[in-house]
């Protein structure tokens, strides 16, 4: 009888002892929050994308979220790292390029994405403030090619709270390489989006399923709360 009977809900000592654990987890002493391709080429409509068309209504609540993360984080002493995309003619590639032809655009503008120097490249919603690490990649993940994994072990750093642009490509290729880095990863879902909410969606059940545990501004900030 009993093994047929539903499963009981959560107490509200197993929800207290939930928020303790994660407080304990995402430490602001070991924590740092990681903002990814927030550019100007992604995230405006005076972008390259938005100029091409695409929808941007889920960018500017997260834009908005990952904001009030960045302030929360300041505030709690976590540190703020900022990754962009900042591409230049020679680290593109055929296979670059290759990508962009299957996809039907025109390799030529689509590869020149975010170039370094220009505003397309500009960070929007959260901006760095002086003094905090901004990492330029070249490719989707923040770790590949670069040195922001040397960064975040100077600052002592062994988790990290991720927020970006776009939930199904530059935040999914930098959770799962920080998993494999043996980082844990936390996901502000809010302060995430794709241009597509079901790519969004399906990212995060898939990253959670492997790499990550998905939660909201809202939770983190008070997880920093409660751990001050």
């Amino acid at each position: 009888m009993n093994a047929a009977m539903p499963a009981k809900g959560p107490t509200a000592g197993d929800i207290a002892g939930a928020r303790d654990r994660l407080a304990g987890w995402i430490s602001p002493g070991r924590t740092a929050l990681l903002v990814i391709d927030m550019q100007v080429d992604f995230a405006s409509p005076e972008g390259a994308l938005g100029q091409a068309g695409l929808d941007l209504s889920a960018v500017a609540p997260a834009l908005r979220a990952a904001e009030r993360l960045a302030e929360t984080a300041r505030k709690s002493g976590a540190p703020v790292v900022f990754v962009g995309l900042q591409t230049t003619a020679d680290a593109d590639s055929p296979a670059w390029g290759e990508r962009m032809l299957r996809r039907g655009g025109d390799p030529d503008s689509e590869s020149a994405l975010c170039r370094e120097g220009t505003v397309g490249a500009v960070f929007v919603g959260p901006t760095p403030e002086p003094g905090e690490t901004v990492v330029a990649k070249r490719r989707y993940s923040g770790f590949f090619r670069t040195d922001l994994d040397a960064r975040l072990k100077r600052l002592g750093v062994d988790t990290l709270v991720v927020c970006g642009l776009t939930t199904e490509c530059c935040v999914d290729c930098t959770v799962r390489d920080a998993f494999h880095l043996d980082y844990h990863v936390f996901i502000a879902s809010d302060a995430c989006a794709a241009y597509d909410p079901a790519l969004h969606v399906g990212a995060l059940q898939s990253l959670e399923l492997n790499c990550a545990i998905v939660t909201s501004t809202d939770d983190i900030g008070a997880a920093w709360a409660r751990a001050d």
